[in-house]
């Protein structure tokens, strides 16, 4: 097990050829230094973290932030632009990937559909040194080399044989003892003789965890392994995943774009946008103090609601429609700020149903979600039709569409972020 250590890591890409340019032309202007450069597209810029030995970090955002073009780096399936990434102590920029001892884990599975379960789970175990015995090429050919010729001729005769009847070599129990290890693990013993199209999307998961888990690396990297599971199987593996990093104690870097996933898995959140760590902090932590307007959003299911408002002397936060008087506690925070104008941030839950007066929002209901143990509605602001917010209810809360209703702000609930930048205003 190793931490891993991203420093000042950027990545960019030079935009595809011109239509109508041919193979001789593209040549010449990615040789010419002026032109590439005007073409370069940045995809991951500044990017610094540290993963702790054994931790679990998940890095979520929305498609196309960068998380798996990142991942992609560590593995070694793409060239760093610039920075450094280190497994431990060793600095593993210019490694190919066979030589960083990590394992990924696709969000395709990526299986061999020739051959059987327990021979995909091996395959790796073949052809690596670590663990089954196998050494490096030099250690292989050697192995070879000393194999008498009758311990060849009896593999060669049962290779067709049933698995109980092979023959196999010291090399391949050391390999067969770790494959029903990561089965077990896995609850796949009865899966290892068939094939990969003989499998559900659940249980083809659980041999490409098991094909990483049987390498036994240093770091798991896992691309939206879950994407491709219904809603009950993703949050059984979820479980199952956690569970077994757990055990493990693997450190473990997981890519996904659901937020509900990333809350449950990680001992930390990385939230990318555009290419940037927008923050990277233990869940509740990012839940309860996002850093700016983007990760408020993006972490909370229904997301936030944003009004803008004014800062009105001594603490009022003043909207054409209703205004808001502020605690004490934030005092400090707004002075130092000097800003005049705000967004305030309110989370579907801190919305109730009240009584009409000067800090109440009328709204009108236009979506009623009833999910059993509570209720979400979707209303606009009935002086500002554009203005939507999102309300949960308990269930027993009758409420119809055309409704129309008085929302009262749970104060003590509320959020502040700047206009220009959309940076949180914290409680000082």
């Amino acid at each position: 097990m190793a931490q891993v250590l991203v420093e000042n890591v950027y990545k960019s890409y030079s935009r595809g050829k011109a239509d109508g340019e041919n193979t001789s032309e593209a040549v010449a202007k990615k040789v010419s230094s002026s032109k590439a450069s005007s073409k370069q597209v940045s995809v991951l810029r500044d990017i610094n973290f540290t993963v702790k030995d054994g931790e679990f970090l998940v890095l979520v955002g929305p498609s196309g932030c960068g998380k798996s073009t990142l991942l992609r780096l560590l593995a070694g399936l793409e060239e760093l632009t610039g920075g450094n990434i280190k497994i431990g102590d060793r600095l593993i920029n210019d490694l190919p990937p066979k030589a960083r001892d990590i394992a990924m884990v696709f969000q395709n599975y990526a299986l061999y559909p020739h051959l059987n379960i327990y021979d995909n789970i091996a395959f790796g175990l073949r052809r690596n040194s670590g663990t089954g015995g196998l050494g490096d090429k030099k250690t292989r050919k050697k192995d070879k080399a000393n194999s008498s010729f009758f311990e060849s001729a009896l593999t060669a005769t049962t290779r067709y044989l049933p698995r109980s009847l092979k023959y196999l070599s010291a090399k391949e129990k050391d390999v067969r003892d770790r494959v029903r290890y990561v089965a077990s693990l896995l609850q796949i013993e009865s899966l290892l003789d068939r094939l990969p199209k003989e499998l559900s999307g659940g249980q083809k998961q659980r041999v490409a965890l098991g094909r990483a888990i049987a390498r036994n690396p240093q770091v798991f990297l896992m691309d939206e392994p879950l994407s491709n599971l219904d809603a009950k199987l993703r949050t059984q593996t979820r479980a199952q995943i956690v569970k077994l990093q757990r055990q493990l104690n693997t450190t473990t870097i997981y890519v996904t774009h659901d937020q509900t996933e990333a809350m449950t898995m990680g001992d930390r959140i990385a939230v990318m946008n555009n290419g940037q760590i927008q923050q990277i902090a233990p869940p509740l932590e990012i839940y309860e103090q996002p850093a700016n307007r983007f990760v408020a959003e993006f972490i909370g299911s229904p997301p936030m609601n944003f009004l803008a408002v004014d800062l009105g002397l001594p603490l009022t936060l003043i909207n054409q429609h209703f205004t808001l008087e502020l605690p004490v506690d934030w005092t400090k925070s707004l002075q130092s700020s000097l800003a005049k104008s705000l967004i305030l941030g309110i989370r579907p839950q801190h919305l109730s149903i009240g009584t009409e007066d000067e800090s109440s929002i009328h709204i009108e209901v236009d979506l009623v979600e009833a999910l059993g143990n509570e209720t979400y509605i979707s209303a606009h602001l009935t002086a500002q039709p554009d203005t939507i917010l999102t309300v949960s209810l308990p269930p027993e809360q009758s409420v119809k569409i055309g409704d129309r209703l008085w929302l009262t702000v749970d104060i003590n609930k509320i959020y502040l972020f700047t206009v220009d930048d959309g940076r949180a205003i914290a409680l000082k």
